[in-house]
């Protein structure tokens, strides 16, 4: 046997140092492989995308983002004839002509509190004789309403005389002191007299009798109707009593509750009609004289006053009476009422562009009648508008803007899908 030499060793070992390095790369290559493979197979498959032993793999198609009627705005829906007939479609066309604004409320009758009058005695004292006697009953001015008896009273009438006689017996004394303290007196009891409602009638007669009067009638200082009386004969009576109150009903107020979008409208001066079921087929008109600061948070609603005659009387405090206030707006662009839909944030309207074709347009709106809309921009008058049928002219609007903003997005996927996908052939073992 021929002896191995160092030279054979070392071919020997190169060899076999060439074969695994062979095998750790095929090994590196066979794992990378298997990762490429298995990170694309992660990706979705779209459906019906495949060929004959080869699957192409695409990315996902995104969710088209949801309709609005700011993307159909301007772009218009066609509606056929049919379906028009079908789906009661009427137009009106907008119009310029003179606006009033009716508010329509009810209201209650109430006193006119400055003529009411609150009547009390300046003086203490007992009721003798009572001339109006019960709730309800109508009075002149002037007129007694009862007499009373007043030690205070009847002093001061005794003085009064005294220094009546002392002005005419010292009213030439030589001594202008005297005749002057005489006048002084007098003059202070006079007014006395005045300060305690006493009418000058009365000191006239006093002074022509020379009598001391025992009671004096106290008289109504103003016409109208016994709302509250607390005086009977005998009583005794303080000044701080309220004896009768009186209220002159030739004026009357009506109050009335105004919604509060309705309240910048009204102003005062402003005419209204009225009318109540005590006097059907009449009606009555007042004015607006006052719009009370509180809003009434449960009704939101603001008080407004109105001021009218009552001739005779007729209208009584607490009746109710239905208030029309017709406020003028001028020439102004109107639609129906039902031609705007209003979403809450914004107010829009179709306009027939003729041949089946509706355009759905904003409009900004102004004052709002019981039959039609104040268009302030947004459309022009002779547009025809859609009055009947908008609803579903809307929804056949929303389904063509759905339908538009969906179908780009699908073709861009498919447009993608070809471009990035990748056949990926069977491996071979």
């Amino acid at each position: 046997m021929r002896p191995m030499y160092l030279s054979d060793l070392t071919t020997k070992g190169r060899s076999r140092l060439r074969l695994i390095g062979l095998l750790i790369l095929i090994v590196a290559v066979g794992i990378s492989a298997y990762w490429w493979f298995t990170e694309k197979l992660s990706l979705p498959l779209h459906q019906g995308q495949t060929t004959e032993g080869k699957t192409v793999l695409s990315p996902p198609i995104t969710q088209a983002p949801k309709t609005s009627h700011s993307t159909a705005q301007n772009k218009g829906v066609m509606v056929s004839s049919q379906k028009q007939q079908l789906i009661g479609v009427k137009t009106e066309p907008a119009t310029i002509r003179d606006l009033t604004h009716t508010i329509r409320t009810v209201g209650q009758v109430e006193v006119d509190e400055r003529r009411l009058t609150h009547m009390h005695t300046k003086l203490e004292g007992w009721v003798q004789d009572l001339y109006v006697k019960f709730t309800g009953e109508q009075v002149q001015k002037d007129q007694k309403l009862f007499e009373m008896y007043s030690p205070e009273l009847v002093s001061t009438q005794e003085e009064y005389l005294l220094a009546l006689k002392a002005v005419k017996s010292l009213g030439d004394s030589e001594f202008p002191e005297i005749a002057q303290n005489a006048k002084s007196l007098l003059e202070v009891t006079r007014q006395r007299f005045s300060l305690w409602d006493i009418t000058p009638d009365h000191i006239r007669e006093l002074e022509k009798t020379g009598k001391v009067l025992r009671t004096l009638p106290l008289h109504a200082p103003s016409s109208g109707y016994v709302l509250h009386m607390a005086v009977r004969e005998g009583m005794h009576v303080m000044p701080a009593m309220e004896l009768y109150a009186l209220a002159d009903l030739s004026t009357v107020w009506v109050l009335a509750d105004v919604y509060e979008y309705e309240i910048p409208l009204v102003e005062l001066g402003q005419q209204a009609t009225m009318t109540l079921s005590y006097f059907p087929g009449q009606t009555f008109t007042g004015k607006v004289t006052y719009v009370y600061p509180v809003l009434e948070t449960k009704t939101r609603t603001v008080k407004v006053r109105f001021e009218l005659p009552n001739p005779g009387w007729k209208i009584k405090p607490g009746m109710f009476a239905n208030v029309d206030l017709r406020i003028p707006r001028g020439k102004r662009l109107v639609v129906p009422i039902t031609a705007v839909l209003d979403s809450g944030t914004e107010q829009l309207v179709f306009i027939d562009q003729g041949q089946g074709m509706f355009e759905p347009r904003k409009v900004t709106v102004g004052v709002r009648t019981r039959e039609a809309y104040e268009i302030l921009e947004g459309i022009q008058a002779g547009e025809l508008v859609v009055t009947r049928g908008n609803f579903l002219v809307d929804s056949e609007s929303n389904l063509k803007a759905a339908t538009e903003m969906m179908m780009p997005g699908m073709d861009m996927g498919k447009k993608k899908n070809a471009e990035q996908s990748t056949p990926m052939t069977d491996m071979q073992p």
